[in-house]
């Protein structure tokens, strides 16, 4: 059995309380809210803080407030089953309460937070391993090592991002809020990430994500979100899609995002199948094209749990039935 290490927990009174700790400690300290995958991690001896400081008591952010002007904010510290059954996201952004709902259990839905997810550390086969594990084989660049298993003559890690809701945020053109020492930084999501498994995304060390913005959506907006994974009931996705379109009155295309997930470090859109979807009448034809340039774009690793011909293979299945899910209004 893989036991937690040793380690002080201290929880934060307030934002301002948490990022003074983070400053105060420097590496030595990591914040957690639900713990769902630090924990598993630290378990792992993938990291080794002296100092968890908890964020869970900060009551301000865990709420989500929709405003018909300006769209919704979420704090961070929303449980995933929250955000997944509250009724303005169902109406309004239904793929992020789909892509909500799909992540874990309803145990690890209950615990995760959607700061959490968006934070998720991103994964591989040779990393997410047991410390005995990864010394027999030789580290690698996201921990202790100086090559990428995945691809060993690549200068960046190749662990994916396998955040569900990561990628329906970057369709939906979302930002996020950080607060560190230094102020408050606002940034939309696809800024957030960078294609670099070790070095995942920009947030600092010392610094917390406190809110989510999602901006008002346009009037016959459409969205959706697919996922592919070994088992249905917790698996992390295999592949990831997610969609958001936008029709007029004449039911032609005038805002089409594709962004697929776990396929890369970072979400990743593909521009040439928004290219193709808009203007169009989202016909069978326009669908399966859009879907082939999904195929094209995409190019899965053998960093998950299953072959990369078959993830190659099943992008394009994911993206076509995600695109027939906008194809028609959902209500």
């Amino acid at each position: 059995m893989l036991r937690l290490p040793a380690f002080d927990f201290q929880p934060a009174r307030s934002v301002d309380h948490a990022v003074a700790l983070l400053a105060a400690h420097g590496n030595n300290a990591l914040p957690v809210a639900g713990g769902t995958d630090l924990y598993a991690n630290m378990k792992l001896g993938l990291f080794a803080p002296q100092l968890v400081i908890g964020l869970r008591s900060i009551a301000e952010l865990r709420t989500i407030r929709f405003d018909p002007q300006h769209g919704l904010r979420i704090g961070a510290l929303c449980s995933l089953d929250a955000v997944a059954r509250d009724p303005a996201v169902a109406l309004h952004y239904p793929a992020l309460a789909r892509a909500a709902a799909m992540v874990g259990t309803p145990e690890i839905r209950n615990m995760g937070t959607i700061g959490g997810n968006l934070c998720l550390e991103t994964r591989c086969n040779y990393y997410n391993q047991s410390a005995e594990w990864r010394k027999a084989l030789g580290y690698c660049l996201k921990r202790d090592g100086d090559l990428c298993r995945v691809a060993v003559h690549s200068a960046t890690c190749k662990a994916v991002n396998a955040s569900d809701t990561a990628p329906v945020m970057q369709a939906y053109d979302a930002r996020i809020t950080l607060v560190g020492p230094l102020g408050e930084r606002n940034l939309a999501v696809r800024d957030f990430y960078q294609n670099d498994g070790a070095r995942a995304n920009v947030k600092r060390a010392d610094e917390i994500l406190t809110e989510i913005v999602l901006p008002l959506q346009a009037s016959g907006m459409r969205s959706t979100y697919r996922k592919l994974r070994l088992r249905n009931a917790f698996d992390f996705p295999l592949v990831g899609v997610a969609v958001t379109l936008a029709t007029d009155a004449q039911g032609a295309c005038t805002q089409a995002r594709v962004v697929l997930g776990a396929v890369t470090s970072a979400p990743f859109e593909v521009e040439a199948a928004g290219s193709l979807l808009r203007g169009s009448h989202l016909g069978e034809e326009i669908a399966a094209g859009a879907a082939e340039e999904v195929f094209k774009a995409g190019k899965p690793l053998e960093n998950a749990n299953a072959s990369l011909l078959y993830r190659k293979r099943m992008l394009r299945v994911i993206a076509q039935r995600a695109l027939e899910d906008v194809s028609h209004p959902l209500r």
